[in-house]
């Protein structure tokens, strides 16, 4: 390795970064009915991850959508096949009521398997602020896990005025912002800056030129954690999207992997960089 070479020289003549592991925070798994998704199987993402060197996905299984029984029951089976590449969220579809408080006691039973909670709003019509899903954020604040939430910019359902409620009434859960209100990106990097317990979330970020700069610029690199919606998108084209943004590789290594580390350690057993992997640049 020559230390004199930036991370972005190093990934695009290799290209992946043995001492800059990535940890993918906003991942799914699985066919999705009326969608062509290749290569969803766990046997190939993790052929695809090794290739871009990633270290975890934190996945929630496409089937989680309509049934979460189903979809997070897939993911128990996934995870513990493969417990040193994947972890997974909890999948909660609040137009179930019945069967919320069901779903979140499953997180006790398979601690192994899932690090906190996934909503996807405006896919099922109920506001994240809504008290249908209070088990799960109850659950998330009481152990500091983290959530992970479909926003969009000027969304009634998980905008960013309905991410302040949330990260005002549960300030222990650890809110990963998916795809950082999307367009409302000044709005998404001030609510990182203004709550400890937010982060902004890359996946549909990096499409859009300047946008993670402007996260950068209002919330630092250390409220922003690196995501791909794999399957659907390609490692290599979000990691070289980073790298090829305007910030230092000390900032790029903060998002690809620090903040990971941080958020997912009091729940995961997770190995360390490579020794001096932290501090080169």
């Amino acid at each position: 390795m020559n230390d004199t070479q930036s991370l972005a020289e190093r990934f695009f003549a290799q290209p992946r970064l043995e001492d800059c592991p990535v940890y993918d925070l906003h991942g799914h798994m699985g066919p999705l009915q009326g969608a062509r998704v290749p290569r969803c199987e766990p046997e190939q993402m993790i052929a695809a991850m090794d290739r871009a060197g990633v270290r975890l996905t934190v996945f929630c299984h496409h089937a989680t959508l309509s049934s979460p029984d189903v979809g997070n029951e897939i993911a128990i089976g996934i995870v513990r096949r493969f417990p040193n590449r994947f972890r997974a969220y909890l999948g909660v579809n609040p137009n179930w009521p019945e069967d919320i408080r069901r779903d979140v006691d499953r997180l006790d039973d398979h601690k192994d398997v899932f690090v906190g909670f996934k909503f996807l709003a405006d896919y099922h019509k109920v506001p994240i602020t809504d008290e249908r899903c209070a088990p799960a954020w109850e659950k998330a604040n009481a152990e500091g896990r983290p959530v992970l939430l479909h926003t969009w910019g000027g969304s009634a359902f998980d905008g960013p005025e309905t991410v302040r409620v949330c990260a005002e009434r549960w300030p222990n859960a650890q809110i990963l912002m998916g795809h950082s209100c999307h367009g409302q990106w000044e709005q998404a990097g001030r609510l990182a800056a203004e709550f400890p317990n937010v982060y902004c979330e890359l996946t549909a970020v990096l499409d859009d030129r300047g946008a993670v700069e402007i996260l950068l610029d209002h919330a630092g690199a250390e409220k922003i954690v690196f995501g791909t919606d794999t399957p659907w998108f390609n490692h290599h084209n979000y990691i070289g999207a980073l790298l090829g943004a305007r910030m230092s590789d000390e900032d790029r290594r903060q998002i690809l992997y620090r903040n990971a580390l941080r958020i997912l350690a009091p729940f995961i057993d997770l190995p360390q960089p490579p020794e001096g992997g932290p501090h080169s640049s």
